[in-house]
This record gives structure tokens, C-alpha cells and sequence, in this order.
């Protein structure tokens, strides 16, 4: 499965826009147009376009303030500036202000096909090599981003735009996808590299210790505190908190929590002394926290707090794209038993790999190649050696979400078998944690 980059044409001539956008399309790419600058900043505020290209001549806002806003609005997106009569001082001009290209008109729609297929494979690769650059420099390789679709891409970037801020990130996406990676990430090329990166699981937090967890409590303060301690913001001090899967704590919590992050201070249980805590807080949610706060689960004033700058990211089926690059770290790393080197994997298997839904993402991903390097009995990895079921076949009137929650449902099943009922062994095979599991079994039925 291959990305079709997103591309929109800002062009003052309605005809020759339409005329880019048929042509790009022809070459594979989904493509808008539009006339006129202010609508296309509405635009990109709406939709998230890889490649933007800019007729510098087009009516309303000039055209280098409207790039000028593109690149504040969007910085992962990249620009390519095109005019009629265009002088060496205009290219100059527009490229300083953050265009990757600069195209005078005619041009042949050869050459403007070229300009951005070449564009796109430059900001893959200068993204690759940031984050790449980035992990080992802080001798943290491992930790990084992996990928090559344009999502990932953009959630490289974004990390790296606000890792020198104090801002509080939420992380958004399903289970397994990689949201701790984020925050660890956002640590690691933050100016508190150097300070603690505490984690917090949220869904293990019990509410009637849920201050002295967070925030410590003072000796003899309640029976069996027989000595002071530190809660985890203190713990945190002068680092980052990460309060991963926040939409499993309480109101109650939600509330003494909500305090915390407005006045930045800690009280021990059983002290009325004030701690002055300076941490940075990144936390991540698996589910829709717009709709939490309707069915009055989840504070909106503490998910404004929280909110400042979100980051999603996609389930992995959404970016099959990158399963293949999974793949190879995988395998690299998860080569055991005194292997002499590591086994390949069939075009089958990797057919299989692709195909299949991932409702783990890559948690589950990681541990099905981490399977099939111990069972391989060979140098290639068969789709036999896979312990994922055959994609569902098209067609029948469930519709697609009817047919993923067939498929997870299966899986979920099949591991339950391999554990021999075992729920935490059958939730390792899956990718997710027991609670997860629990709340997916009850969903389907499955006693």
C-alpha cells in the first residue's frame, strides 16, 4: 500500500490550477486547488497538505505574506513558489521566507511533476536524518521515531519543534502505538534532558492513595507512614511527568490534579507545607476526550490545561507504509537463541504482515516478529510462523468497522488459546495491557 501524498495548488488562473490538480492526480497524488490566498490558509488550517504550491501573483493577501502564514501555520508542509516573469531577487526572496522551490512560468508539466516528487523525497529524508541524528547523538538510538509515512514525519517534527518549550503536550492515539515513545522523546530533546523523565500509569492509580502516590505524605500522617516520602512530581523535579493513558483517573482525581497544574504546587498528605514543583507534564489518552467531557467523565477545564499542543498518532493501519520498516528493526533486535544471524521474512509473510490489521499496533507488531524469530525453525520467515489470523475476506454488508471488530474480536480469541486462557500471557501476545484486554473481551462478548 502506497501513500498518496496530499497536495494543494494555490493558483490565481482557476484554469491552470484545475490544470496541476489533473495532472497531479494523473501522477498518483490527491490534489485541491484553490484561487485566492485567504482561502487557502483557511484550507490548511482544516487539512494537513504535504505539498503546498503558491502562486506568488494570486489575487487578495500577497503572495509572500501568504507564504509567510503557511509556514507558521504548517512548517512540516513543503512550499513550492511559482510566478510569472519571476526574477533571480524574487526566487531569492521567497526561498529565504521558507519555499523549497521556486518555478517560473511556463514551465513543462514534466518539470513541475519532478519539482514535487523531488520535494517530497527531500523532506522524508531530512526528517529521517533529524531524528535519526537526534537519538544517536543523546546515545539513545533505540528511542527513535520509526517510520517513513508522512504522519510520522509530521509527529518527528512536531517533537522536535517543542521540545525546548515548557508547553504540556497531550498525546493522543490507540493502545500500543507508540505514545510513551513520544514522550520519552520530547524528554530526551528538551533542555531538561538531564533531569528525571518519571512515568505515571494512570489506570494503576487507586483514588484513596492517589495524593500520597502524586505528591508523598509526611511521616506517621496515616497508619503505616512510618517514614516521609516523595510523590511522583517531586520525583519529577526540574524533568518531565508523563501521566500516561489520564483518561482512567477519577474526577476526584481529575480535580486535586487540576490544582496542581494551575498553581504548581504539592501539599504531603498530613502537611500543610506548600512544595513549589517545577516539571514538565506531557500526557497521553487512548480515547476521545471530547466525548468523555459530554458524558461528564472528564473535566473540560482540565483537558484545556492538558491540551496545549496535541499530537496524534495514527493506528498502524492507517500507515502500513511503515510496517515494513518495523519489520527490520523488529528482526534486528529481536534476532535471540543464539541465532548466528538473524532469519529473513518471505514476501508472504510480509504480504500477510501488511494486510493484517494490527488492532495492538505496534506493541503488537514487535511482539508477533519477536515470535516468529524464536519459533523460525529456518532462515526465512514463513506466513505459517506468524501467529496473526488471514485478513478478513471483502465483501457482505458489515461494512469496515464491522469487519475490524470481527478480526480483533478473532485475535483476541486466538491468543486467549495460545495462553490456555491465561489473560495477562494472551494480553502480551496482543500488544495491550490486561485492563485493555478485560475492556475488549466484555465489548465482544467473550466470557
Amino acid at each position: 500500500m502506497t501513500y498518496r501524498a496530499n497536495i494543494l495548488v494555490i493558483d490565481g488562473d482557476e484554469t491552470a490550477g484545475e490544470a496541476l490538480v489533473r495532472a497531479l492526480v494523473r501522477a498518483g497524488y490527491r490534489a485541491k486547488s484553490v484561487n485566492e490566498g485567504m482561502r487557502a490558509l483557511s484550507e490548511i488550517d482544516r487539512v494537513s497538505y504535504d505539498v503546498i504550491v503558491l502562486d506568488l501573483d494570486a489575487p487578495g493577501m500577497p503572495g509572500m505574506e501568504v507564504l509567510k502564514r503557511i509556514r507558521e501555520s504548517d512548517p512540516a508542509s513543503i512550499v513550492i513558489a511559482m510566478t510569472a516573469g519571476g526574477t533571480i531577487d524574487a526566487a531569492v526572496a521567497a526561498m529565504r521566507a521558507g519555499a523549497r522551490d521556486f518555478m517560473t512560468r511556463p514551465f513543462a508539466p514534466e518539470a513541475f511533476l519532478e519539482a514535487v516528487a523531488g520535494a517530497i523525497e527531500s523532506r522524508r529524508c531530512d526528517l529521517e536524518r533529524a531524528v535519526t541524528d537526534a537519538g544517536e547523538a543523546e546515545g539513545a538510538s533505540e528511542y527513535r521515531i520509526i517510520g517513513c509515512s508522512p504522519a510520522v514525519l509530521r509527529v518527528a517534527d512536531l517533537i522536535r519543534q517543542v521540545a525546548p518549550t515548557d508547553s504540556t503536550v497531550l498525546v493522543h492515539g490507540s493502545t500500543g502505538v507508540g505514545k510513551e515513545l513520544v514522550a520519552w522523546n520530547i524528554h530526551r530533546l528538551s533542555l531538561r534532558r538531564d533531569k528525571p523523565f518519571v512515568v505515571v500509569d494512570c489506570g494503576a492509580l487507586v483514588e484513596s492513595l492517589f495524593e500520597s502516590e502524586m505528591f508523598g505524605h509526611a511521616k506517621g500522617s496515616f497508619t503505616g507512614a512510618i517514614d516521609t516520602t516523595r510523590g511522583k512530581f517531586e520525583l519529577a523535579s526540574g524533568g518531565t511527568i508523563f501521566l500516561d493513558e489520564i483518561s482512567n483517573i477519577s474526577t476526584g482525581m481529575q480535580s486535586r490534579l487540576l490544582r496542581v497544574i494551575e498553581e504548581r504546587e504539592i501539599s504531603k498528605v498530613g502537611s500543610l507545607e506548600k512544595i513549589r514543583v517545577d516539571v514538565r507534564i506531557v500526557a497521553a489518552t487512548n480515547r476521545d476526550l471530547s466525548r468523555e467531557i459530554r458524558e461528564g467523565r472528564f473535566r473540560e477545564d482540565l483537558y484545556y490545561r492538558l491540551n496545549v499542543v496535541p499530537i496524534y498518532l495514527p493506528p498502524l493501519r492507517e500507515r502500513r507504509e511503515d510496517i515494513p520498516i518495523l519489520v527490520e528493526h523488529f528482526l534486528s533486535r529481536a534476532a535471540i537463541g543464539g541465532r548466528a544471524c538473524r532469519p529473513g521474512i518471505s514476501e508472504e509473510a510480509m504480504r500477510r504482515l501488511m494486510e493484517y490489521d494490527w488492532p495492538g499496533n505496534i506493541r503488537e507488531l514487535k511482539n508477533t516478529i519477536e515470535y516468529a524469530v524464536v519459533t523460525c525453525c529456518g532462515e526465512v520467515i514463513g506466513p505459517g510462523e506468524l501467529p496473526i489470523a488471514e485478513p478478513p475476506a471483502c465483501g457482505g454488508g458489515e461494512g469496515l468497522n464491522g469487519s475490524l471488530a470481527q478480526s480483533e474480536k478473532k485475535e483476541i480469541l486466538r491468543a486467549l488459546e495460545r495462553s490456555g486462557g491465561r489473560k495477562a500471557r494472551a494480553a502480551e501476545f496482543l500488544g495491550i495491557n490486561r485492563k485493555t484486554l478485560r475492556e475488549k473481551m466484555r465489548r465482544y462478548g467473550i466470557g
